[in-house]
């Protein structure tokens, strides 16, 4: 090991244990915060889900510094995990570390061992086969599912891209990207179908279809839906903003040809920027 990598080893295991003791200080019971004493795993998941979308808004505004603040309070979140567990002696944070570094270095033996691949696919079919192979050894019955480790609190979007792209490394997937268009078309006329049952449950079911295809249809293009449609929003939401300050009256008081001449006026300034 290089003298700056050593340096730089030595730095960070420092910086590790300041932070782990500066938790094992705010968790203890007689001399400690008592807001972090009282929380649980369950209490804090809230505020790590928000974390991650701070991390996110960082990212997208390339606001590096606050990007800095905001994977601090994220490391700070898996050190709270940890102590909790510590404290009830499931595991601590450096075993969460050990398990990562042993994780990463396993699931790529192309890198950390004498395995070689000749193309990019190639590498992720067994990284697919290795977590599949996981998933097995840790199933009592060895029938594990693909999809066995999905979470299912993830949010809906994410969580449709997710099995299928899970679901597509084994082949279960479209041939190509016209069939997926087939299906969308084919989707929208069995709303249409359902909304004339006037059967409200039938409808939703369909409504569920299509999203579920829309999500196939921007996995073909490389698209992550769930970014896509935050940036969607946030189009929206400018776009909305700019009408609510040219008109001079509620919304509710304008007509809907009035709404478009708004609406194209706020995209016109869009694209000026």
């Amino acid at each position: 090991m290089s003298k700056t990598n050593s340096n730089l080893k030595t730095s960070l295991n420092s910086s590790l244990e300041q932070l782990q003791q500066i938790m094992v200080q705010l968790r203890n019971p007689g001399t400690g915060c008592p807001w972090d004493i009282k929380q649980s795993y369950e209490s804090i998941v809230p505020y790590t889900i928000e974390e991650v979308y701070e991390v996110v808004d960082a990212i997208e505004k390339r606001d590096f510094n606050e990007l800095k603040n905001e994977l601090g309070d994220l490391l700070f979140q898996v050190v709270f995990y940890s102590q909790m567990a510590s404290e009830d002696q499931y595991f601590d944070l450096t075993e969460v570390i050990d398990g990562i570094c042993e994780k990463l270095t396993r699931r790529h033996p192309h890198v950390f061992a004498n395995k070689s691949y000749d193309n990019e696919g190639q590498v992720h079919r067994a990284w697919e086969d290795l977590k599949q192979q996981e998933r097995e050894d840790k199933s009592v019955n060895q029938s594990a599912s693909l999809l066995d480790d999905i979470p299912a609190v993830l949010p809906e979007l994410k969580r449709a891209q997710k099995i299928q792209n899970r679901v597509s490394q084994q082949g279960f997937d479209w041939t190509n990207v016209d069939q997926v268009w087939e299906k969308l078309d084919e989707e929208a006329c069995e709303i249409k179908d359902a909304v004339k049952s006037d059967d409200q449950s039938h409808i939703e079911e369909e409504v569920g279809d299509l999203l579920f295809v829309c999500v196939n249809l921007a996995r073909h293009y490389n698209v992550d839906a769930d970014t896509a449609l935050r940036k969607a929003n946030k189009k929206f939401e400018s776009r909305f903003r700019q009408i609510e300050g040219l008109a001079d009256k509620p919304i509710s008081e304008y007509s809907a040809d009035q709404l478009e001449v708004f609406w194209q006026q706020a995209k016109k300034q869009e694209r000026n920027k």
